[in-house]
């Protein structure tokens, strides 16, 4: 485009400005048809929208919404009524006891509120659904890994438990994890526990007292707790009271 085009294309979008613009809900081009609405119905309302913003007319007759949509009257008219009757709009009448006329214009509030309703369930579909995901991977996960079948020998052994109770007390310690760590555990993390249970049979005790001792420590990371476990697997560290018995020998020295 050469300069006098440029010039000729301002013109066109400094003349559009000067005659005003309409603020339109997005989420009624996004939406409408959610609200069973068609794509003429979305237009009228918009239209009606455009002349109160922009033109200040409350009320467009039926022919000045004929001149702007190009359909006929009695389809126009047709559109109105259905989105009076369903909700969409109504019409507020009131008197100008100054001038002493008598005037209506159209009202959107049941327009605002069916796209605020739906805007809402969408949000809270979307909620529910992150959090069934966030809270089912983990488990997932627990109940894949962690059969309960005998450790190896010398390793850490767990006894089956019968009901279920392996896979909700795995579950519980991916929620613990996720409340000491203040947000969701990513699927790298999910598979870090679920290595620490299944394949070197760490009692859920001793993790969890690793995960305490890393909080106290102020190193809230995997690597850390990792290493911990590690640690206390070369120097026989089994439960409560060999990590208590291990802590004290190494605060002391070794002796």
């Amino acid at each position: 485009m050469d300069g006098k085009g440029w010039n000729t294309w301002g013109e066109g979008v400094a003349f559009g400005l000067e005659n005003g613009m309409a603020v339109i809900p997005y989420a009624l081009l996004k939406y409408y048809r959610k609200l069973n609405l068609t794509g003429s119905e979305a237009m009228l309302l918009i239209h009606l929208l455009s002349f109160r913003q922009v033109e200040g007319i409350d009320f467009p007759s039926l022919e000045e919404l004929q001149a702007v949509t190009g359909r006929s009257i009695s389809v126009i008219a047709g559109e109105l009524q259905k989105l009076m009757k369903e909700g969409f709009i109504s019409i507020d009448g009131d008197n100008d006891e100054l001038r002493d006329i008598h005037y209506e214009r159209y009202n959107f509030s049941g327009l605002y509120g069916k796209l605020g309703a739906y805007l809402a369930e969408v949000s809270q579909e979307n909620s529910q659904e992150k959090r069934s995901r966030t809270e089912s991977e983990p488990g997932s996960r627990a109940a894949a890994h962690y059969s309960g079948s005998p450790a190896p020998e010398g390793g850490y052994g767990r006894p089956a438990v019968p009901g279920g109770t392996e896979a909700e007390e795995s579950r519980n310690l991916f929620s613990i994890f996720e409340k000491e760590f203040g947000r969701p555990l990513s699927p790298m993390e999910c598979e870090s526990i679920s290595g620490w249970v299944d394949e070197d049979r760490y009692p859920e005790e001793l993790i969890l007292l690793a995960l305490k001792e890393s909080v106290f420590a102020g190193k809230v990371h995997f690597r850390y707790i990792d290493r911990i476990l590690l640690e206390w697997a070369r120097n026989r560290v089994k439960n409560a009271q060999d990590v208590k018995a291990y802590s004290q020998k190494f605060r002391s020295g070794g002796r």
